[in-house]
């Protein structure tokens, strides 16, 4: 069984995001995206809830299981018996640190390779940080985040 970990702060998940891990799911026979946390950084959101919201978005996958974790992810994909790491590009900027990440894991865990899987071109645009600074100024997200998101954060932010 090719096991795949999708990592991510997924600060909140966004449809870019879901549209790499549907891809993801098409190639590997189980994907686990993984919440990371870091407990030096206050997220917007807590990882609990960003690891509810997400199991929300992706119960039509079934070869797709939630999961969060801490430390390193080469560590985390040992553990969890996965061959591969997914990572997503947006652009081509995202991929000189997509390729040091890549590198430094390859020189931690040979066994364990990185696929890049690029995005819709309608999501090239979209980002975590982009969807917070458009919702923390009153902006419509709808169109960004999968529903379990924006009615999420709707219900829990008055801005």
């Amino acid at each position: 069984m090719k096991i795949a970990i999708y990592p991510g702060s997924f600060d909140p998940i966004t449809k870019g995001h879901l549209d790499i891990l549907k891809t993801a799911a098409e190639i590997f026979d189980k994907v686990i995206i993984a919440v990371a946390k870091n407990p030096d950084k206050t997220g917007f959101l807590p990882v609990d809830i960003r690891v509810k919201l997400i199991k929300d978005s992706v119960k039509d996958l079934e070869n797709v299981e939630v999961d969060s974790f801490e430390g390193l992810t080469i560590n985390y994909a040992r553990e969890r018996n996965a061959t591969v790491l997914i990572r997503g590009l947006r652009a081509v900027s995202d991929f000189e640190y997509e390729m040091q990440l890549s590198q430094a894991n390859s020189a931690l865990a040979d066994e364990v390779k990185t696929v890049f899987l690029t995005t819709k071109p309608k999501y090239n645009f979209i980002s975590s940080s982009t969807i917070k600074e458009i919702f923390l100024n009153n902006g419509d997200i709808s169109k960004f985040v999968p529903e379990p998101v924006n009615e999420y954060l709707q219900n829990s932010y008055k801005c």
